[in-house]
């Protein structure tokens, strides 16, 4: 109520009668039916496969579903209300609100960093520091530096990455913390989890062409990300049976490995690669995920006492890097620059610039906001209480 109340006087104060306009009536018209079934898919996306996929804590299923569908609603009224403040009026459109929802997956994203050890007031609070930040973010990048990344390799999943993982240093500090005996999945859980799985590969491509020109742009865009989504399925199962003892599968690889081509793949969805081009980045990125999970977070968590409950660090974090650079590598041989009506040289290095200002930005306001969330106000929940959905639902055994 405390959220709903002013947002609701905020979106009026915007959109008073007569002080905008709606967009061209006959172009929105034209544009609904090749743009509404991406959005669709989107939606079951992020409201039904993310929130599965956060589901493989067995007794934090409930919570992670619906904290899921609550910063998906809140982000997405933050950031379209963002929008209309930096424009002074609000603009009402399909792709308005896909940019705004793209906000809030960096949101989504981020919180799994830190997913079961933070109340629902510390989750909102992410989602009113990270929308801004992102916005001004994307709009450098893009806008200002001229990047192009129309799968949000960069702009999404590496900023998103890099916040969560500053929320979670800076909240958790340089205690090391041990496992928590609630955390480890169970037949069921992961069951679930892998279901989110399933719904979030087959979307994947709706998610990376939305953003896309309608035409041969948004085509490449749909075969290159399948081929990447595709590839990477298969490199799961072989390289999690040879990282795995007795040659058997983890489900966590293959939760999280089949996805990482569909990050990596972003940077690159709309410029004329190969399809050889496309399953080796589907590979690579996919081997550099699963490498990630078994060597680098215990790694990390070791040295640095890094907490990242969900891997996103190597799901989205570490693809997204792979993708950039090899999005740099298209620009220094010319395919990307003639595309794009550039330089390839040139565009290269504000790729890598606009890489550096991403993941640099996002790691400081990530640990800003994480100072923020631990104040008490925001009610953290006590550790034995960690990984619990009684903490915020009546469980009906308890009834």
């Amino acid at each position: 109520i405390v959220n709903e109340f002013p947002a609701i006087q905020l979106y009026g104060a915007l959109r008073r009668p007569g002080s905008c306009r709606e967009e061209d009536g006959t172009r929105a018209v034209e544009q609904l039916p090749n743009l509404f079934p991406l959005f669709q898919d989107i939606q079951v996306m992020l409201a039904v496969g993310l929130g599965l996929l956060l589901a493989f804590l067995p007794r934090y299923g409930l919570s992670a579903l619906a904290h899921n569908f609550l910063l998906l609603n809140v982000s997405t009224q933050w950031a379209l209300l963002l929008q209309g403040v930096s424009h002074s009026r609000l603009r009402l459109g399909l792709h308005n609100v896909l940019t705004a929802e793209f906000a809030a997956v960096t949101v989504l994203i981020s919180v799994g960093a830190v997913l079961g050890r933070t109340s629902p007031c510390q989750l909102l609070a992410v989602a009113f520091c990270e929308v801004p930040v992102y916005l001004a973010s994307e709009w450098l990048v893009v806008t200002q530096l001229g990047v192009r990344d129309v799968g949000g390799t960069i702009t999404i999943h590496v900023f998103a990455c890099y916040f969560g993982l500053g929320v979670s240093k800076a909240l958790f500090g340089t205690e090391r913390r041990p496992a928590h005996p609630k955390e480890t999945p169970t037949p069921r859980s992961d069951l679930l989890a892998l279901v989110g799985t399933l719904i979030l590969w087959v979307f994947w491509p709706s998610f990376v062409a939305a953003p896309c020109q309608p035409g041969d742009a948004q085509h490449r865009a749909i075969l290159n990300t399948f081929l990447a989504l595709s590839a990477g399925a298969v490199t799961t199962v072989v390289a999690s049976s040879l990282l795995e003892s007795g040659g058997k599968l983890s489900l966590g690889h293959l939760q999280n490995g089949s996805l990482a081509g569909g990050v990596a793949i972003g940077a690159l969805a709309d410029v004329p690669i190969t399809p050889a081009a496309s399953l080796a980045l589907g590979s690579l990125s996919s081997l550099v995920c699963l490498l990630g999970f078994r060597f680098l977070t215990p790694f990390l968590a070791r040295r640095l006492a890094l907490h990242d409950q969900c891997g996103i660090h190597n799901l989205h974090g570490l693809p997204g890097i792979l993708g950039r650079c090899q999005l740099s590598h298209a620009d220094g041989s010319g395919v990307a620059g003639d595309l794009w009506g550039c330089g390839g040289g040139r565009q290269a290095l504000w790729q890598v610039a606009g890489l550096a200002v991403a993941l640099g930005g996002s790691l400081l306001s990530g640990m800003l906001t994480g100072a923020v969330l631990r104040l008490s106000c925001l009610a953290p929940p006590p550790e034995p209480l960690c990984f619990e959905d009684s903490l915020n639902f009546r469980i009906q055994e308890q009834a």
